[in-house]
């Protein structure tokens, strides 16, 4: 009983709980966007910073933050600019009445400098920065001169270093606005917005100076927390460098702050380097520097209370959100967080460009669906309709006159229209020739017979132009629609694979370095990209190896030993130079290869050809072997073949459906011109997974396959392309097997032997006497028989032969035991 209960009390507390987790996470989420739209929507924190560098001074004296900082923020957001203005003079008054009505006075100066020449938009930044210096200085000048009664070199002197560090600190300040005042998505910052922002806090923090909380000093307990967090969120670099800059302007603030800048910049560096051990490695790498730098800057006498600041800029550090740290990160080239917001950012690129190619998929496959759709009985409601029509024009060429109109269609109706729909339909079956036994039959019953029928056979003429006409229009539809499902098609293929997102595969690329290196071979990355079986995808870099052929000979057959099937090399790029990495991509090796051979001769022994031919590898492991023979000989007929390959080619490797490819190029080539220039087609696609091959025959000559002492012939009928815009494409498959030999020609060969009567029993014949299964001496022996058997050449000649084997690598597996995956 006890158990029962217990097992359902657990769940309904672990239920609980997780709504109590949920609950305080939204209050944490509410919580932090009402604290961030209050600071940086409202411009609190814009108050604060304004406070902060009003009161920082450099040498106890200059005050070149304030200005600049007003004008930044009138130029970026001038909506803000009144609650910086108070944030600064505020903090100005704080150190001294003077030094709030001469910051006064000088944004007052600046603002109306600005209203009298305001800049324009392509120079405004340099121009602000030259106002801010114009008024530091002559606000500067009146200052002394109404203090003193006297200006001397020396005074002169500092107003120019003040003013040219505010003229300077106005165009870095400008950059770092945007990141405070703006909520902008999250992007990558440059080298100089880094060290802009780094400036600005560092400046901000020298307000602090001679604040001090039980004698520990504020600035440098902020100064050692910015050091952490940017030590942990960048890395040793970014961290020394804010130890370097934040030293830097504490230095310029105060002499006795100059050893600071040594224990900033260790501590970044050291923080950064232990940033593996997150916050606990970063906040050790600030102790030890504290201790050698201390120990080595001020002796043994402060160094306690020095650990006591850098332990309370490290209870600040540990108290900090990792989302924080994490948000900073992120802007930092080179952090895996900005690595990843990127692959992220990248990642709804892509999402986004294969929702729309899908969405444009969509639409060609609804206009394809909106094409081939055919309404059967709007169909046969039109047929009645023109036949209606067809009646209608025969009557009133005959009828409307003849005396017996009223008996034959208002008592007799059914009876004329049927006689006049049979002697239509006999006309229609015979040729325009009426059977005897009908005319007599309608001769009996029509008074104006021979009349009637001579209309209904002139009518016919142009209700069946008119049908055929209807026809090409059904089968032009038909035509678009196929290609548009075919475009659908390749679209959609297209957008699945722009979404095929690169799989992690830490462990398995791991493990494949573990084994390769385990053999005694250095490599260095290893990406897997695809680790299906048939289709493996890896990318490596490997050392220059001078030309000894490691990845062909030792990495590719230990890949075939890991992942249990062949893998070979795709890919290579070699170093350029000793020392460099070659990077060579491995993938499956095909179960089979197809090695081909051509024989050609042109007409009278001539130079251009009326055939053309192409052997090419197409995508998703297919191979196409394609003749074609241009209408008659010469130039034209050479160029109307190469061009039907040309298109078709660019159909295949596009992806579109065999069929739908030669149907399109035929669309084209017969919508083209209106010459009679025709060309034929053979095309052979064979899979080298397993060897099945589709022929697609347009009016071509048999092909045939060789295996062993067996012939098979493959052969079919079509018009040839271009004649008319819609045929229909008869395909032909076959088992292929290791070992067979094809043999594709154009009607040249065929039918060159003037003197053999059976040559289809003549070429089977010379096939089977062949000592040979090498492709292209077979294609040289054939061609070399035809000329002989005929004595000239008459004709255009193109022999193709393609032999199937098994691709066998040229290296075996290498055994190797420390890894093993199956797909």
């Amino acid at each position: 009983m006890e158990k029962i209960e217990r097992n359902i009390i657990e769940p309904i507390t672990d239920v609980h709980l997780d709504e109590a987790k949920t609950g305080v996470l939204n209050w944490l989420q509410h919580l932090q966007k009402k604290t961030e739209d209050i600071f940086v929507r409202k411009g609190i924190v814009l108050a604060i910073i304004g406070f902060l560098l009003g009161r920082a001074l450099i040498l106890s004296q200059l005050a070149p933050f304030g200005l600049p900082f007003f004008a930044a923020v009138y130029m970026i957001r001038r909506d803000r600019a009144p609650i910086s203005l108070i944030g600064l003079v505020a903090g100005a008054f704080s150190v001294h009445y003077s030094n709030g009505i001469s910051l006064f006075a000088s944004v007052f100066l600046l603002l109306l400098i600005y209203k009298i020449k305001e800049p324009g938009l392509d120079t405004q930044f340099k121009t602000m920065s030259l106002y801010v210096f114009t008024s530091l200085v002559v606000v500067g000048v009146a200052e002394q001169y109404i203090r003193n009664r006297t200006f001397q070199i020396y005074d002169g002197m500092m107003i120019g270093i003040e003013a040219g560090l505010a003229m300077i600190l106005t165009l870095i300040f400008i950059q770092c606005i945007p990141l405070l005042s703006i909520r902008k998505k999250t992007q990558g910052l440059k080298t100089e917005e880094i060290i802009s922002v780094i400036i600005l806090l560092a400046s901000v923090m020298t307000g602090t100076i001679g604040w001090a909380i039980y004698d520990l000093s504020v600035e440098h307990i902020l100064s050692r927390y910015l050091v952490l967090v940017f030590g942990l969120a960048g890395g040793a670099a970014i961290g020394s460098t804010v130890g370097v800059v934040t030293g830097l302007i504490f230095s310029l603030a105060s002499i006795a702050s100059l050893y600071q800048m040594s224990l900033l910049a260790f501590s970044g560096l050291l923080g950064g380097l232990l940033k593996e051990g997150k916050k606990a490695g970063v906040s050790i790498g600030l102790l030890i520097a504290t201790l050698l730098i201390g120990l080595y800057g001020e002796g043994s006498n402060n160094i306690l209370l020095t650990m006591y600041e850098s332990l309370a800029s490290v209870a600040l550090f540990l108290l900090t959100p990792a989302t924080i740290i994490g948000n900073i990160a992120k802007h930092i080239p080179g952090t895996m967080e900005h690595s990843y917001e990127q692959q992220q950012y990248m990642k709804r690129i892509r999402d986004v460009t294969a929702q729309r190619v899908a969405q444009f998929s969509n639409v060609f496959e609804a206009l394809s669906a909106s094409f081939s759709q055919i309404d059967e009985r709007v169909d046969v409601e039109e047929e009645d309709k023109e036949l209606d029509y067809f009646l209608s024009n025969v009557t009133e060429k005959t009828c409307q006159i003849c005396f017996k109109k009223e008996q034959c269609w208002s008592k007799n109706f059914d009876t004329t229209y049927e006689g006049m729909q049979e002697i239509m339909r006999q006309l229609y079956e015979n040729d325009g020739q009426l059977p005897q036994q009908t005319a007599k039959e309608w001769g009996k019953y029509c008074s104006r017979s021979p009349q009637v029928i001579s209309a209904i056979s002139q009518e016919l003429m142009y209700y069946q132009a008119n049908q055929r006409l209807k026809k090409q229009v059904k089968e032009s539809r038909k035509l678009v629609a196929d290609q548009l499902l075919g475009v659908s098609a390749v679209m959609d293929d297209f957008a699945k694979e722009i979404q095929r997102e690169r799989q992690n595969h830490h462990i398995q690329e791991e493990q494949i370095r573990e084994a390769i290196q385990d053999f005694g071979l250095s490599i260095g990355h290893v990406e897997i990209y695809s680790l299906e079986q048939g289709n493996v995808d890896i990318e490596m870099s490997v050392p220059y190896c001078n030309g000894r052929g490691e990845c062909e000979k030792l990495i590719a057959p230990m890949l075939s030993d890991i992942l249990g099937e062949t893998i070979v090399v795709h890919s290579e790029e070699c170093a350029a130079y000793p020392n460099g990495q070659c990077h060579t991509v491995f993938r499956s090796a095909k179960k089979f290869t197809v090695e081909t051979g051509v024989a050609h001769a042109a007409k009278g022994g001539g130079l251009v050809s009326g055939d053309s031919y192409t052997t090419v590898e197409i995508g998703c492991g297919k191979y196409a072997i394609a003749i074609s023979d241009g209408m008659g000989n010469g130039e034209r007929a050479h160029f109307e073949s190469t061009e039907t390959l040309k298109l078709l080619q660019k159909f295949l490797l596009s992806g579109i459906e065999e069929k739908i490819a030669i149907k399109s190029v035929n669309s084209v080539l017969s919508l083209r011109t209106t010459d009679e220039i025709f060309s034929t087609l053979d095309l052979a696609m064979i899979d080298l997974q397993d060897a099945k091959a589709k022929f697609l025959k347009i009016c071509s000559i048999p092909s045939f396959i060789k295996r062993g002492d067996k012939l098979i012939k493959i052969e079919s009928g079509n018009l040839p392309m271009g004649i008319i815009q819609e045929f229909d494409v008869d395909v032909v498959s076959e088992e292929l097997k290791a070992g067979d030999l094809l043999i594709m020609m154009s009607d040249g060969i065929f039918e060159a032997p003037g003197h053999v009567e059976n040559f289809d029993f003549w070429m089977k014949r010379k096939l089977k006497e062949l000592k040979t299964d090498d492709p292209q001496e077979v294609a040289d022996i054939i061609l070399e028989e035809v000329i002989r058997a005929k004595g000239t050449i008459d004709d255009d000649m193109t022999i193709v032969t393609a032999r199937i084997k098994h691709n066998t690598p040229k290296w075996a597996a290498i055994p190797v035991n420390s890894f093993r995956k199956r797909a």
